[in-house]
């Protein structure tokens, strides 16, 4: 009797267990025989499906076509005319290169090829039966390659039962078929469903193929980002913060002109819109990464949708930088507009798709002199007056009572009081009230929460406390980057008894919390001594202020999970900065505007809370009637 027990699959099982790595579903036959067209280079591609591609899936193209001998043998298992040796592998340049699709798909459906090649009389067709044998027939042909692949998993009904329904299948094809067309513009792609033509991609731009693919109106939505090197080149698309997804699947990365899936570079694009985006918000992207062969692995998986990088660090800091360059470069502002398109009431609503120009920052209240970098403006504080100001502004500010009458700002009032700690600056400043007034754009408080100011386009409103948030928070991190703390020490010292795990968790931070400023001594029994403080924090609330910084972290660590730095300084940020409700002079707010202006991200504060809005001037037009 023989024991043996291990033994040689036979052929055609062997090309259905291998099948199942490559055909999982139709739309992977259809992303498969459009690699093959492409790698032909075909420049018109018509992919024909029934009944989701359950019964039928044609692809036909106009490309170089085979042969009869290349066509006999391309249905063996890895025959590839892509590669010859193993240094191909190393720089692979088609989509196709394993040689596994034609066979896998003809050993799990009925499979027919007709190929004939420019300049042949003849061409070639090769079907399959019921049972898996082929036949080859010669005749004259469409130049190019047709494919045709019926009846999917007729021979393997347990896969058959796997799928889904038409038009769940029909969708991944739609997907499969849009990320093919989406990088190669320069390619007419057609899609056929059931005889009803409903895609049509003539040859064009890639401006036109996004329109077509997407929405008319997608570009408005866009940010255009390019950066184009020896070594690597990126290009593409992103979304302004207003057109964010709630949604995964919204991100389509080529690598190459391949369609890939890398959680590193999503992530590097993610994190380049800092704290624009809140938890669940997904940026929408097109990107094309332009990269050395060489330098990438895409032989990872037989779906080809997996890529390994040489220097995956590099690559991550070159595309965070170049989307955040390219944000950057937008007022990105959201502009509100009076929508009453989905509910029969009329209410305030972002509008996604308002027009931008990069470098276009003309939309800012006048006296505004942070982008004069970016429009050749100069600011209308020096550096050193911006010092000195700040660092009386928040001790300075005197919180309105609840019913309080308020100074209006144009009041006139002398408003000497207000820098009694710093008699210097309010004198500084003095000086350039006559000189920047009259050519300055109104600003007025509302109800001591939010900045109104007018701008080109109509009127801007600024939440006052994240405003000082989002200042505060870029000051720290600068702070926490040097090794050049400063402290403003304190007349009298503060004593600040804490709880065993608060008390540690000061010692842990305490290299932080000296780069912001603060200066610290420690004591037994849990008892710290507070003897200076950052410039920025209000006096007489200092250990309130030190208690309120360690809440706030221990909370984002819990929530957010953020890093050490960050969450130091947007836990600094949160609770040093100016409340709703503070008091603030014409020119503190005409001050914090110009510091707005002057982060690199004036739109969200570190929580992702919106900073500044924008009303135009043609909404206040529809309420009165002006229209």
């Amino acid at each position: 009797m023989n024991s043996n027990r291990i033994k040689i699959l036979p052929a055609n099982i062997a090309n259905k267990i291998a099948a199942g790595e490559v055909v999982q579903r139709p739309a992977s036959v259809v992303k498969e025989l459009i690699e093959n067209a492409l790698d032909a280079n075909a420049k018109n591609i018509d992919v024909i499906v029934k009944r989701a591609g359950k019964s039928l899936i044609q692809v036909v193209d106009d490309g170089t076509g085979m042969s009869e001998e290349d066509a006999k043998i391309c249905i063996e298992r890895h025959a590839t005319s892509k590669i010859s040796d193993y240094k191909d592998l190393e720089a692979i340049k088609t989509f196709g290169f394993r040689g596994e699709a034609l066979s896998s798909i003809a050993a799990v459906s009925l499979f027919e090829l007709k190929t004939e090649k420019t300049g042949d009389e003849l061409g070639t067709m090769i079907r399959n039966d019921e049972n898996g044998e082929f036949y080859f027939e010669k005749g004259s042909f469409s130049k190019g390659t047709s494919v045709s692949v019926r009846n999917l998993f007729h021979n393997t009904p347990a896969r058959r039962n796997f799928l889904k329904s038409n038009a769940t299948e029909l969708k991944h094809i739609i997907d499969v078929f849009k990320k093919s067309a989406l990088p190669n513009p320069d390619i007419a792609f057609r899609l056929w469903n059931e005889d009803d033509v409903i895609f049509d991609f003539p040859k064009e731009t890639l401006e036109e193929r996004m329109k077509n693919i997407f929405a008319d109106n997608i570009l408005d939505a866009l940010i255009e980002t390019k950066e184009l090197t020896e070594f690597i080149s990126v290009y593409g698309f992103v979304s302004k913060p207003t057109f964010l997804k709630k949604a995964k699947g919204e991100q389509y990365l080529f690598i190459n002109k391949r369609y890939v899936s890398n959680k590193s570079i999503n992530h590097a694009v993610f994190s380049a819109y800092e704290h624009l985006l809140e938890k669940g918000d997904y940026p929408f992207f097109v990107l094309f990464l332009k990269i050395d062969p060489s330098k990438i692995d895409i032989n990872i998986h037989p779906s080809k949708l997996e890529v390994k990088f040489e220097n995956e660090n590099d690559i991550y800091l070159f595309v965070n930088s170049v989307v955040k360059k390219s944000l950057g470069s937008f007022d990105l502002t959201p502009a509100m507009t009076f929508d009453s398109r989905t509910t029969n009431k009329e209410k305030l609503s972002f509008d996604n798709f308002r027009d931008v120009k990069k470098n276009d920052f003309e939309d800012r209240p006048k006296f505004v002199g942070s982008s004069r970098q970016r429009t050749g403006r100069e600011s209308v504080f020096s550096e050193d007056e911006i010092d000195l100001l700040f660092s009386s502004l928040n001790k300075n500010i005197k919180p309105a009572q609840p019913g309080e009458e308020v100074d209006h700002p144009f009041s006139g009032k002398n408003n000497e009081e207000v820098y009694h700690t710093a008699n210097q600056a309010y004198k500084t400043a003095n000086k350039f009230e006559d000189k920047n007034s009259a050519d300055s754009t109104f600003i007025v408080s509302l109800h001591n929460k939010y900045i109104l100011t007018q701008i080109k386009s109509g009127l801007m409103i600024i939440d006052q406390h994240v405003a000082h948030e989002r200042i505060l928070y870029e000051k720290a991190l600068k702070s926490l980057s040097t090794n050049l703390p400063f402290a403003q020490q304190l007349l009298f010292s503060q004593t600040l008894q804490l709880d065993p795990a608060e008390f540690q968790l000061v010692k842990e931070l305490e290299p932080y919390l000296t780069k912001l400023g603060f200066a610290i001594k420690f004591f037994s029994k849990n008892t710290l001594v507070i003897d200076g403080v950052p410039p920025d924090i209000k006096v007489g609330t200092e250990t309130d202020t030190l208690l309120e910084i360690l809440d706030e972290y221990k909370k984002n660590q819990r929530e957010k999970k953020l890093e050490i730095r960050d969450n130091m300084a947007a836990s600094f940020a949160c609770k040093a900065a100016i409340k709703a409700g503070d008091n603030l002079s014409e020119k503190e707010m005409r001050l914090l505007v110009d510091q707005l202006f002057a982060t690199s991200m004036p739109y969200v504060c570190p929580h992702g809370r919106p900073i500044v809005i924008k009303i135009p001037l043609d909404e206040f037009d529809k309420r009165f009637g002006r229209t």
